[in-house]
């Protein structure tokens, strides 16, 4: 009589890895109360079109509806998806409150129908609003209003990006520029050269540290000639000797 064999297990599926991310171009941070507000079609759209434009969602208890960080800087935004005639005086409190909180603010107002754009209008100037301060983009639709957000925040990012760099670059002028002043004064002592004058900045410093430095201290820390040491100890501190002509 045959044993009964117990029948070959199937090989189990082994746990793949997940993805990693795609790195992002920003984060889009969410007010929750705005959120709890709106249209489900509408944040889903909103998460859609992050989510193509390669940004992070998080919905976090803020002040305003939006913030975007984007190239390390910070742009927050009201949205207002569809202008409520008779609501101006709390919208335009509001901006009033966050302008002060926020430097780079924005206002972004749907205003759909020609009764609700002269409605803005009217409250605009009825609220002493001041041009660019904070800055109100008019819309069509709140589609429209993200897809203008968005873009904001990018381009401030991107000019961010551009400021750093330009000034990282400017700031590089200026140290070859410096570094250049230097070497043509050092280099002005009596038989000292470029590679001299070089090692000096490295092992002693400024010009006004080398002229305090010691004989000893400059050939203790670098490859100078005993000669040039004394020059230079002579050059900075006897008059007779930096105040005679000299022919090189």
């Amino acid at each position: 009589m045959e044993r009964c064999r117990t029948p070959a297990r199937p090989p189990q599926p082994q746990p793949q890895p997940a993805p990693a991310p795609a790195p992002g171009r920003g984060i889009c941070m969410m007010s929750t109360s705005w959120r709890d507000k709106q249209d489900h079609h509408l944040i889903n759209f909103i998460g859609a079109f992050l989510a193509a434009n390669s940004y992070r969602l998080n919905f976090l208890p803020i002040s305003p509806d939006f913030i975007f960080n984007n190239g390390g800087l910070s742009v927050a935004f009201i949205f207002e998806t569809n202008w409520d005639c008779g609501n101006g005086a709390a919208v335009f409190s509001r901006v009033n409150a966050l302008k002060r909180q926020y430097k780079n603010l924005y206002v972004i107002v749907a205003v759909p129908t020609v009764e609700q754009i002269e409605s803005f209008n009217q409250s605009y100037f009825k609220y002493g609003m001041e041009l660019g301060c904070p800055t109100f983009v008019p819309v069509n639709d709140s589609e429209m209003g993200f897809e203008m957000m968005l873009k904001i925040a990018h381009a401030r990012g991107v000019c961010k990006q551009q400021d750093i760099s330009s000034t990282m670059r400017n700031e590089r002028e200026q140290a070859v520029q410096s570094m250049d002043a230097y070497i043509r004064v050092v280099t002005s002592i009596p038989g000292i050269d470029d590679h001299d004058a070089n090692m000096l900045a490295q092992a002693i410093g400024s010009i006004e540290a080398i002229a305090k430095a010691s004989k000893t201290s400059i050939l203790e820390n670098t490859d100078l000639s005993t000669d040039k040491a004394e020059t230079i100890v002579r050059f900075f501190r006897d008059p007779q000797f930096y105040l005679s002509p000299k022919i090189n």
